[in-house]
C-alpha cells in the first residue's frame, strides 16, 4: 500500500515520468535497432501515466487505475 501510495503521490508521478524518459534515451541511444525502438514505445507508458495521472501498478494490485480516485481512497479525502 505504501509503494502505491507514493506511485499516486506527485512525487511518484515525477518519478515515473523520468522513468520512462530513462527507458526511451537507452532504448534509442544505447540498445538501438528494433529491440531499442521496442523500449522507447515502452517507456512512453510511464510517462503517459504519470503526464495523465492514472497508475497501472495500482490498479493491477486493486486500486482504481485514475490517481485522483485512488489518492482519495488510500489518503481518506
Amino acid at each position: 500500500m505504501k509503494f502505491v501510495k507514493f506511485m499516486v503521490s506527485g512525487k511518484g508521478r515525477s518519478t515515473r515520468i523520468a522513468l520512462g524518459v530513462v527507458i526511451m534515451s537507452v532504448g534509442l541511444l544505447v540498445v538501438q535497432g528494433a529491440p531499442g525502438a521496442i523500449m522507447a514505445v515502452v517507456g512512453l507508458i510511464p510517462i503517459s501515466g504519470g503526464l495523465l495521472d492514472f497508475c497501472l501498478i495500482g490498479f493491477a494490485l486493486g486500486y482504481p487505475l485514475k490517481g485522483a480516485e485512488a489518492r482519495k481512497q488510500l489518503m481518506g479525502k
